[in-house]
């Protein structure tokens, strides 16, 4: 697929808009209630569903399979991200009122993570046909320890780059609002906030590799992973607040999206054998069918497990 550069100039300006208007509604420090993130979550899903019509108009149903396909399984992946980011905000207590704001910055940063990996992933799997091997042994293996070494969380603050962050940068161990830095005692240092921000930035690098693996099984085309990848990302601020609540119905979705991992995996590796490529409806069946499976197989092991349990 060959996309021209007014394709992408486009595309950057579109999120750089969203985000801008996301930044000046959400510029006051306050509590994301469950209606204002069910109404973002709303838009933002519209809006990826909308961009993969545009698709469709453009480059033709297979482009736009292929682009689904991919927002899909980012989006199921993204659900993990919350899950990492509730236990990040859980360990070092941060206030509901900054959060949203640790989020946004940590979407910037999402962005800038997967635009960066894309473009060696794709350039690596184009010029070198062994790649694809590596990358769905990769995939697969993440697939393995996420279903059966899902448990074995590392506390945020042992996290090797929030370590460093912490021992090159004066920092001080309080919030003070929502700024990053701060002044003590004449003195210029980073907050609890920037740490917890490190915390969430490296937590999402290695969601970033994950995620940019999985979608270069399905197409190659930085284009369609991109915006497969962005479209995705821009409402995972509203759907941490969506699902903060809920995260403890999800008892088997690890399952799934383990699954999910895997099957890229092996489609990746298939891709260089003279099976090729499967074709686009039966990865979106997939993707579908175990996201699905999944999420209902949690509300009913839940369910059973405590009666009382009903929609938060």
């Amino acid at each position: 697929m060959t996309v021209p550069w007014w394709a992408w100039v486009a595309v950057m300006t579109a999120v750089a808009a969203m985000l801008a208007v996301d930044l000046f509604l959400h510029r006051d420090n306050h509590v994301v209630s469950f209606r204002e993130a069910v109404i973002w979550s709303g838009i933002w899903i519209a809006a990826g569903i909308a961009f993969g019509a545009v698709l469709w108009s453009w480059q033709g149903g297979e482009v736009a399979g292929t682009y689904y396909a991919g927002y899909l399984i980012e989006k199921a992946l993204s659900i993990d991200n919350v899950f990492v980011f509730a236990l990040i905000f859980t360990f070092f207590s941060v206030p509901e009122t900054v959060q949203h704001k640790v989020l946004f910055w940590g979407v910037i940063g999402a962005l800038a993570f997967r635009l960066g990996f894309i473009f060696i992933g794709a350039e690596l799997l184009e010029t070198f046909f062994w790649t694809a091997y590596a990358f769905g042994a990769f995939l697969v293996w993440t697939g393995y320890t996420m279903a059966f070494r899902h448990g074995e969380q590392t506390p945020p603050d042992r996290n090797p780059v929030v370590r460093l962050v912490r021992r090159v940068v004066p920092t001080d161990a309080r919030y003070h609002g929502d700024r990053f830095f701060t002044r003590v005692d004449g003195k210029r240092v980073a907050t609890m906030l920037f740490v917890v921000l490190i915390a969430v930035e490296a937590s999402d690098l290695i969601f970033a590799i994950d995620s940019v693996a999985t979608i270069l099984a399905i197409t190659t085309s930085a284009f369609i992973v991109w915006t497969a990848n962005a479209f995705a990302i821009l409402g995972l601020r509203s759907l941490y607040f969506c699902l903060a609540g809920l995260l403890r119905r999800f008892v088997h979705l690890h399952y799934g999206l383990a699954l999910l991992l895997a099957f890229a995996g092996v489609k990746l590796i298939l891709s260089e054998t003279p099976v090729g490529k499967l074709p686009i409806p039966v990865t979106l069946g997939v993707i579908v069918l175990t996201i699905g499976a999944s999420i209902v197989a949690s509300l009913v092991a839940t369910r059973r497990a405590d009666p009382t349990v009903g929609p938060q």
